[in-house]
C-alpha cells in the first residue's frame, strides 16, 4: 500500500511502496478553520487553498493514478450564511476557467459531479463546456463535486431509472476509490460519494486542505 507521512515542514507526502491506487478521493476540508485560527474572514482560506488543486493534480497524476477527485461544496453546505456561499460559487467560476487551461495542458477529462439544479447558470455551463472540452483527455480524469451528496446522488438515480441506478448515478464511469483522504483531522466522510468509497482505505490528516 502507500506510505503517508509528514516531513520536516509538517506537509503531508504520499510515496508509493507496492501498489498505486487507481482512485484518490479528497475531502478538502479546513478552510474556515485555517482562517479563523489566524484571525481572517472565511474567504481567505478558500483563496489560500485554491491553489493547491493543481499542485495535488498533477502530482498524483504523474505518479500514475488515473482518477483524482475532490468535494468542494455539498448538498449540505447551502445551510451556511448566503454571503459565504455567493462568494464561494464565484470562486468555483474561477476555478472552473483556469481549468479550462490546465485540462488541454495536461491532457485530462474533467468530470464534473452533482446536481446542478442549484448553482449558478454561469458556474453551469462553465461545467458542461468544460466537461465536452476535455472529454478526450487520455491522462487521467479529475473529480470535481459541486452541490453533492451521497444520498442525493443515489436518490436521483433510482428516481430516473428504478433498480438499475448504478449506471446512471453522476459517478457511473469511475472506478472505486481506492484511498480517500479528509484533510483537517476530522474523522467522517461526509456523505462523499458512498457508493465508490464502500471499500475506501481511509485517511485522516490534521494539516488543513
Amino acid at each position: 500500500m502507500w506510505n503517508i507521512f509528514k516531513n520536516k515542514d509538517k506537509t503531508v507526502e504520499i510515496t508509493d511502496v507496492k501498489k498505486i491506487p487507481n482512485h484518490v478521493a479528497f475531502i478538502c476540508d479546513g478552510n474556515r478553520c485555517w482562517a479563523k485560527e489566524r484571525g481572517l474572514p472565511p474567504l481567505e482560506g478558500y483563496l489560500v487553498s485554491e491553489n493547491n488543486f493543481e499542485k495535488f493534480i498533477d502530482w498524483f497524476i504523474d505518479k500514475g493514478v488515473s482518477t483524482i477527485s475532490f468535494f468542494l461544496f455539498s448538498t449540505e453546505n447551502w445551510n451556511r450564511p448566503k454571503e459565504e456561499v455567493d462568494v464561494l460559487m464565484s470562486l468555483f467560476i474561477r476555478v472552473m476557467k483556469k481549468n479550462f487551461k490546465h485540462a488541454i495542458k495536461k491532457n485530462l477529462r474533467y468530470k464534473i459531479i452533482g446536481s446542478r439544479d442549484r448553482i449558478p447558470k454561469k458556474l453551469a455551463k462553465l461545467c458542461d463546456d468544460l466537461e465536452k472540452q476535455s472529454a478526450k483527455g487520455t491522462k487521467g480524469t479529475v473529480v470535481v463535486a459541486i452541490n453533492y451528496g451521497g444520498r442525493d446522488e443515489i436518490i436521483r438515480a433510482v428516481s430516473r431509472y428504478g433498480k438499475d441506478f448504478d449506471k446512471m448515478m453522476d459517478t457511473a464511469d469511475l472506478p472505486d476509490i481506492d484511498l480517500l483522504v479528509r484533510t483537517s483531522n476530522k474523522h467522517r466522510i461526509s456523505n462523499f460519494m458512498l457508493w465508490k468509497a464502500a471499500y475506501a482505505e481511509l485517511y485522516f490528516v490534521k494539516p488543513y486542505w
